[in-house]
């Protein structure tokens, strides 16, 4: 009895470790989206997609600063940036933008609002460091002449979503990128235009049975739409695990992740 119960809060501690550490342990994951619209220009150009970090008294400014030389060091040629900057405390937006404004692309970076970032302080914050923000707009980008169609909405839980500002003036045969921080918006994009949607917010669970199942995802749609590269209708849906973390600085099976996707023209 005595060996059994030192052999449980072994287990325990370990766990509770394990928990503790994975939120350092950021996972780099690669995935391949493969499209006859993707212009020849943008055949093998990348893609870096950032979300939750959450910065705050769980996640600091050196966190961020390596997270951005990670990312640099990819030498990738888009970052989208996809809300919850910081964890809700406007104290740390702009230490927070000041790091991410060293971010580097040859085709821009740019980024939409999540539920947790103070809307008016985190909408000056985008532009006077650098950043492009996409929320409800719609813009082209170009390379040698051909060009890729880019935009993003307001938070699902907190604005407005206008995804005709990037889908209004789009022909079948252009590629169309949106960012929503939400992946439950993900069933009212017009899939017949928008070709691949990036989206963050649930954490992949943050805690999970063994990346198998979480009990919360802050999703209405429960694990649907948890993680991971989904198909609907022609469109594919990527959800990110995120950076940081909210409420507890705790992760089970559910790594922070940065999102690389590599455009392949078929």
């Amino acid at each position: 009895m005595k060996k059994g119960f030192i052999f449980v809060i072994i287990a325990l501690i370990l766990l509770v470790a394990y928990m503790l550490v994975e939120p350092y342990w950021i996972e780099t994951k690669h995935i391949t989206l493969e499209s006859d619209q993707i212009p020849a220009q943008f055949d093998g150009k990348t893609i870096v997609f950032l979300s939750d970090i959450h910065a705050g008294p769980f996640f600091s400014q050196d966190r961020i600063d390596s997270l951005v030389s990670q990312v640099n060091a990819m030498n990738p040629d888009l970052i989208l940036l996809g809300g919850d900057y910081i964890d809700g405390d406007s104290a740390y937006i702009n230490s927070t933008f000041e790091s991410l404004s060293k971010l580097e692309a040859p085709l821009g970076v740019y980024a939409v609002l999540g539920n947790k970032d103070p809307q008016d302080y985190t909408l000056d914050a985008i532009p006077n460091y650098g950043i492009t923000y996409i929320g409800n707009k719609g813009t082209w980008i170009e390379e040698n002449g051909s060009r890729i169609r880019l935009g993003g909405v307001g938070d699902y839980n907190n604005g407005a979503q206008i995804q005709n500002a990037t889908t209004s003036v789009v022909t079948p045969q252009d590629f169309v990128i949106l960012i929503s921080h939400n992946p439950d918006y993900f069933p009212k994009v017009n899939k017949s235009k928008v070709d691949m949607v990036f989206s963050g917010h649930t954490h992949g669970g943050q805690v999970t049975f063994f990346g198998l199942w979480a009990p919360s995802t802050h999703s209405d749609y429960g694990n649907k739409y948890r993680t991971g590269v989904i198909e609907e209708n022609n469109s594919t849906l990527i959800v990110s695990n995120g950076i940081g973390t909210t409420i507890l600085p705790i992760r089970f099976f559910a790594r922070p992740q940065i999102i690389v996707v590599e455009l392949k023209k078929t």
